[in-house]
């Protein structure tokens, strides 16, 4: 293990790290393995794994430091039960100090546990404010619980993992806002100057060139937008309403 005074100028420079990496274009998943590998290194265990929310809101395993620990925790997905799920659904931090002590939960996850060689567990909800969107599962090979040291640094670096989480998915979805505003502008440029066509084609005013776009658009079971590119193409001339009215 290391001293007080080294640990802490290593968990300063991971976080420096983490920090740099925030700034800048990360891949999720690296960074999820980069703090449990942290976690490991800097902390009194042996090993790691990260749960985390899908898009449906089931739970899933995303990073591990080794097989033995993502059978441990698959086991607990699987049952839906294990210190790992209830940090997640409580959003409360779960330590187990001797898995092997009898008459306690989660009797499917003490067994995996042993199976493996852990003999003690410490779970860590991901959650920022309200939300909780997985959890940190830490895995030793000695009974007894974290020190106070290690546990708080344990939920600093799960607090980043979460923040790094965050922060994706509100950049993905800031993303594909802009997409969608961009789309929206392109399709009104399109429309007007679609109008424009059928202003001076059809000898109609603005308003009345519009109904015709969104009319031909509705019987054909087509976008406006699609119309539109078709009219400013010259692919479709649009019947003006006299020429519908004579058909």
């Amino acid at each position: 293990m290391r001293d007080a005074a080294s640990r802490d100028a290593a968990m300063s420079a991971a976080f420096v790290r983490f920090a740099e990496m925030l700034t800048s274009e990360y891949d999720v998943v690296e960074l999820l393995h980069s703090v449990l590998l942290e976690c490991v290194e800097l902390l009194d265990v042996d090993a790691g794994g990260l749960l985390l929310t899908d898009s449906s809101g089931e739970l899933e395993l995303v990073a591990s430091t080794s097989e033995r620990v993502e059978l441990v925790e698959i086991m607990q997905l699987n049952a839906g039960d294990g210190p790992c799920v209830e940090a997640y659904r409580t959003g409360s931090i779960i330590s187990v100090a001797d898995v092997g002590a009898t008459g306690g939960s989660w009797r499917r996850f003490r067994e995996a546990a042993r199976v493996q060689g852990y003999a003690s567990a410490y779970a860590i909800p991901m959650r920022l404010r309200s939300e909780t969107i997985g959890s940190i599962g830490l895995f030793r090979e000695q009974e007894g619980e974290l020190s106070g040291a290690d546990s708080a640094a344990a939920q600093a670096l799960a607090h980043l993992a979460t923040i790094g989480i965050m922060h994706e998915r509100s950049t993905r979805e800031s993303s594909l806002l802009t997409e969608q505003l961009q789309r929206a502008l392109e399709s009104r440029i399109v429309i007007e100057q679609a109008k424009g066509v059928v202003t001076e084609a059809a000898g109609v005013d603005v308003d009345e060139a519009f109904r015709l776009l969104r009319q031909h658009a509705r019987s054909r079971g087509a976008t406006l937008r699609s119309v539109a590119e078709q009219v400013v193409a010259r692919t479709l001339q649009l019947p003006t309403a006299s020429q519908s009215m004579g058909e």
